[in-house]
């Protein structure tokens, strides 16, 4: 009978603690937190409704799949370009901030 592995459960505060905890390189764990909080910015000017799917797909040059994928948090296979421009499609900029990794 072969031996069962058991989970640790691990518990991270900071986008820095999971890309430890994932095993992520300073750079992927960067542009996760990046793509996270935008992801996240999305899906709220997304589902306030302002200008639909269609809309906001044509003025990005994207589908209205993807948007409705965007709002619903799921980026894979989204490039970063892209959340960009559905973004400026909405009508936001965003700003950014830079500071010094730990």
């Amino acid at each position: 009978m072969a031996k069962s592995k058991k989970s640790k459960i691990v518990t991270v505060h900071t986008a820095q603690e999971l890309g430890m905890a994932l095993g992520l390189s300073a750079v992927d764990t960067a542009e996760m937190e990046f793509r996270s909080e935008l992801t996240v910015a999305l899906s709220k000017i997304i589902q306030s409704g302002k200008l639909t799917h269609m809309e906001i797909a044509k003025r990005a040059g994207t589908s209205r799949t993807r948007v409705t994928a965007i709002a619903n948090g799921n980026t894979q296979g989204v490039s970063t370009d892209v959340l960009i421009r559905v973004l400026a499609a909405t009508g936001y900029w965003a700003t950014i901030r830079l500071k010094k990794a730990a």
